[in-house]
């Protein structure tokens, strides 16, 4: 088994379970996150809130809270995250921006 699989356990349980059963598929998309991390000069916190800022702006509740539970772990402020969904009010919408903001409060609350 790779050492991408072996770290599913921190998965939910839908992506823990394509990774159980596909782990050459797991492995290429892990590396392949790898590959576009390291691509460009954005680095520490900075990362942390664009990949937020993107996960809100897919509407997407599951990578909102995957990436502050990622963000949180590397000692980005709370108060940050909460100013991403803020700062996405003009751009997505009043009511979505409500939504991403309590999605980040689902997983920063209980930090």
């Amino acid at each position: 088994m790779s050492d991408a699989v072996e770290d599913t356990d921190e998965l939910p349980s839908t992506a823990g379970d394509l990774a159980a059963e596909f782990p050459e598929v797991w492995d290429e998309y892990a590396a392949l996150g790898k590959a576009c991390s390291e691509a460009g000069p954005i680095e520490g916190e900075e990362k942390r809130l664009v990949k937020l800022a993107l996960a809100a702006g897919s509407g997407s509740e599951g990578a909102v809270h995957s990436h502050v539970r990622r963000a949180l772990e590397d000692g980005v402020d709370p108060e940050a995250l909460r100013h991403v969904a803020l700062l996405a009010v003009p751009t997505i919408g009043f009511p979505k921006a409500v939504a991403v903001l309590t999605w980040i409060d689902d997983i920063a609350d209980g930090e």
